[in-house]
């Protein structure tokens, strides 16, 4: 009966998204600026927490900017989940369109050596259409991306299948070394992406970096990944042109990862997110 009943959740849920991903992207929009409206007039979500982390982030900043800034964040928050919606029919035209990838000769070339690569990435809207990658790189390399499988299995489920649409593999934080092992075992050429701007639990902390004007503890275990599977580093740098257009431009890092220092490529990912953030703060998470 449980089962049954998880599988209708995930039938109605799934038709849902569908039938909204159809409508064009002109119309979301205009639902994404009556969710403006709710989140940021009225519910004023979490509006706490974003206010803590733009003064302190921004000490430099008048009111006036941080408020700009985190209007902002609201439109970009709703834009993202309407985009998000989207990205379940979007076709291959409109994503690359939409999205586009630069940068990527010396991420080629590293293909051409027979090297895989990672491309670490922050919390920066819309970080959901990154899985369109697959379309810019050749066809015989695999692209995945490492996730926390959400609590409720019906919607982790649901992402998984919308972010595997563009042929982007998701692999779990847990299975994360063990199937990037295999596939260099296996001699096959990935592309893994990162979003690397989480906090660690206490009992994983290993390294801490200045980050807005935080002394923060940070995940390092893409930094381990990356120099077991002797991968080249990328930091993708995020800009929004306009409204529902991106581009997202593939700076390298550290090409010979095993080579340098620990925590040398985590502590160059946090300058170049800071830096990428400090250009468009309105596109980064702060509301967590």
């Amino acid at each position: 009966m449980k089962n049954m009943f998880n599988q209708t959740v995930y039938a109605l849920s799934y038709g849902l998204w569908y039938v909204l991903s159809l409508l064009p992207m002109s119309l979301l929009y205009v639902l994404s600026d009556c969710f403006y409206f709710l989140v940021a007039k009225v519910v004023r979500y979490r509006h706490g927490m974003i206010w803590k982390n733009l003064t302190e982030s921004f000490p430099e900043k008048d009111d006036t900017e941080l408020r700009q800034i985190e209007n902002d964040f609201y439109h970009s928050f709703c834009d993202y989940v309407v985009e998000t919606v989207k990205l379940m029919s979007m076709s291959k035209r409109q994503l690359m369109r939409r999205l586009e990838f630069t940068g990527l000769d010396e991420v080629r070339q590293c293909f051409d050596n027979g090297q895989s690569v990672s491309v670490y990435l922050g919390h920066l809207f819309n970080w959901e259409w990154i899985t369109s990658l697959p379309y810019w790189v050749p066809g015989n390399v695999q692209c995945c991306e490492l996730y926390h499988p959400l609590e409720n299995k019906n919607f982790d489920r649901l992402f998984k299948r919308v972010r595997e649409k563009q042929n982007a593999l998701c692999i779990t934080m847990a299975d994360s070394l063990r199937r990037i092992l295999e596939y260099k075992r296996q001699r096959q050429t990935v592309i893994v992406g990162y979003i690397a701007d989480q906090a660690p639990f206490w009992n994983n902390i290993h390294h801490w970096v200045d980050f807005l004007h935080h002394d923060t503890p940070v995940f390092t275990g893409a930094e381990r990944i990356a120099k077991h599977a002797g991968q080249a580093c990328f930091y993708g740098y995020i800009r929004k042109v306009r409204r529902g257009y991106y581009v997202c431009e593939m700076q390298p890092m550290m090409i010979d990862s095993k080579a340098v220092p620990d925590y040398e490529i985590t502590d160059e990912y946090f300058r170049r997110l800071e830096a990428n953030i400090r250009e468009y703060p309105g596109i980064y998470l702060w509301s967590h």
